[in-house]
């Protein structure tokens, strides 16, 4: 086994378990925005650490292209779909939980 063999392993292996640990702040999370923030930012660094496992068991150019246009898209696509879950919530009403600070209220 190579190095690259081992840092494609840990990779492999850190994006499952950051994938795993976002989709149970999925179920556990109460609020919809919470649920947001658990489905956005791990699913997309796990996503990377997998991408980049894949192309440290094959560090080619040919390999390198798709992987990386995979990359973008998925910042690209998530970014938008948390703005549209947010915006959705906030035109909804969804019913206060308490977690935000109302307009004008100074933070602490």
């Amino acid at each position: 086994m190579t190095a690259l063999d081992i840092a494609a392993a840990a990779c492999l292996l850190l994006g499952a378990a950051l994938a795993f640990v976002a989709g149970v702040g999925m179920v556990r999370f109460p609020a919809t925005l919470a649920r947001m923030h658990a489905a956005t930012k791990p699913q997309v660094l796990s996503l990377h650490l997998v991408l980049l496992a894949m192309w440290l068991r094959r560090p080619t150019w040919a390999t390198a292209g798709p992987l990386l246009l995979a990359a973008i898209f998925q910042v690209i696509t998530a970014a938008v779909a948390a703005y549209m879950v947010g915006r959705a919530v906030y035109r909804g009403g969804e019913p206060e939980d308490g977690t935000a600070i109302p307009a004008g209220e100074p933070r602490a």
